[in-house]
């Protein structure tokens, strides 16, 4: 999975250089961080009402949009798949409470 994600944090990055008039992706760097933030509260909203009334078909490809435009957040920040994955790994075998505690309990 992380190939995929790595290949497509690749895209996204060629994606800055893109036409904002051809590039939806290339639209959304244009518009800056504020646009880019709004599509991800849009898509988690939408995550949300598939989640509770449709089926799971729908709840994935709401979920993959919304992991798109994280991964769009992210690159934008000069960051991409590698460091959440690493950061996912550090957490692997460690309880969810201990873990919220680490952070100061957020």
């Amino acid at each position: 999975m992380d190939t995929v994600l790595t290949d497509l944090a690749r895209v996204l990055e060629l994606r800055k250089q893109g036409d904002p008039e051809t590039s939806y992706v290339a639209r959304l760097y244009n518009k800056g961080l504020p646009a880019i933030l709004k599509k991800i509260g849009e898509e988690a909203t939408e995550v949300v009402l598939a989640g509770q009334s449709e089926g799971d078909d729908a709840l994935v490809r709401e979920v993959a949009d919304l992991w798109f435009h994280t991964l769009v957040l992210l690159v934008h920040r000069g960051l991409g798949p590698q460091e959440v994955l690493a950061e996912l790994e550090r957490r692997s075998g460690v309880s969810g409470i201990e873990e919220k505690n680490s952070r100061g309990g957020r």
